[in-house]
């Protein structure tokens, strides 16, 4: 099988609504009060900071070790997070709509706490079926989120075969790309998940070994934030599942 020589993904930088959902959680209110849709959620100052920040490691890597392309969800937070990053080093960017941040239906702009105040049945419904399967009305599962980056995986390993790939994008995709690359189980994912916190701008990457097969370098590294004096942020996405 074609193989990638290197793959990385960023989760982009800290948004307003990152921000503003943390709050709500903290004050148990129901709703996080965005002005935004999903898609057009901008960066906080932080989050421009850890972008930067971002982009001074990637202009410190050794020629053979920087990206020979990056592709980046079309929503506005990992958009600009990418044009902060790459900024003056060449790299070809294209934006593909199947590394977007998975819909959540009828509970976006909900936090945990509106959730299960205002869909019991819902809250429920998840609680029965699993993070893994549970599709909220009018939204994606975490199945349904990982069917689009199995194509998008195939896509890049036909079309990149032995180049370095660098992916930015959300949460949820850090951890179904280690599902998919890494073959892991539904029980091992949803580990993963209980564990960790996927961290703004953090760092994940995959290498290929001698056997041609992705090997797991790094995850959710944020080291390179610190050692350029930004900010390390571990917030959760727009809508805190319900538990």
């Amino acid at each position: 099988m074609a193989e990638l020589a290197t793959l990385w993904i960023i989760r982009h930088g800290e948004s307003t609504a990152n921000v503003a959902a943390s709050r709500a959680e903290a004050s148990g209110e129901e709703l996080i009060g965005l002005s935004h849709r999903d898609a057009d959620v901008p960066l906080s100052p932080t989050g421009e900071e850890q972008a930067q920040a971002t982009g001074r490691w990637l202009a410190g890597l050794p020629p053979d070790r920087r990206p020979d392309v990056a592709v980046v969800s079309p929503y506005l937070r990992a958009v600009s997070t990418a044009e902060l990053a790459l900024r003056g080093t060449g790299v070809p960017v294209s934006r593909d709509e199947r590394l977007r941040d998975r819909e959540l239906g009828i509970l976006d702009g909900l936090t945990g706490h509106g959730v299960r105040q205002r869909f019991p049945d819902e809250a429920e419904r998840r609680t029965r079926l699993g993070k893994f399967y549970y599709r909220p009305p009018g939204g994606e599962s975490w199945t349904d989120v990982a069917l689009r980056l199995r194509t998008l995986l195939g896509d890049l390993r036909r079309d990149h075969e032995g180049q370095r790939v660098l992916l930015f994008g959300h949460d949820a995709l850090v951890f179904l790309l280690r599902y998919l690359v890494e073959g892991l189980t539904e029980p091992e994912l949803m580990a993963l998940t209980r564990e960790h916190v996927i961290a703004n701008c953090s760092i994940t990457d995959w290498s290929v070994d001698a056997r041609g097969r992705l090997t797991l370098g790094g995850f959710n590294e944020v080291g390179h934030l610190r050692r350029q004096g930004a900010e390390a942020t571990r917030e959760d996405e727009i809508h805190a599942e319900p538990v």
